[in-house]
């Protein structure tokens, strides 16, 4: 938990607390008291649910975010992988295309060879 968020709660808390003392102490009756402990009660549940609701949002935005990060990330990464891979085929297909050809000519020379001899 951030610092400023322990702050926050700690004075949302306090002023419940605070607030539920001045009613505690008002020269009201008990039926207007539990009336006005339940509206700032509701009041304070609201603003909750609806911070929490904020943060919520926050968060999967966030989510979001990283996912579209890692999603660039990754295809970059296919892109160079799948590169790679090419040049690799190509340099294998020259390099078995020279095997041969040097295979190839080593035949032709011992076939001249044996004619010759």
């Amino acid at each position: 938990m951030k610092d400023q968020t322990k702050i926050i709660a700690a004075l949302l808390v306090g002023a419940a607390a605070g607030a539920a003392v001045g009613l505690l102490l008002a020269p009201e009756s008990g039926s207007e008291l539990r009336e006005d402990i339940a509206d700032y009660v509701n009041d304070l549940l609201e603003k909750t649910k609806d911070k929490a609701q904020l943060t919520a949002d926050d968060l999967k935005e966030y989510g979001n975010t990283l996912v579209d990060k890692a999603k660039t990330k990754l295809n970059g990464v296919m892109g160079a992988a799948a590169e790679y891979k090419d040049e690799a085929q190509n340099a294998a297909s020259d390099a078995v295309d020279a095997a041969k050809s040097k295979v190839k000519d080593s035949a032709n020379d011992l076939n001249t060879s044996v004619q010759n001899a």
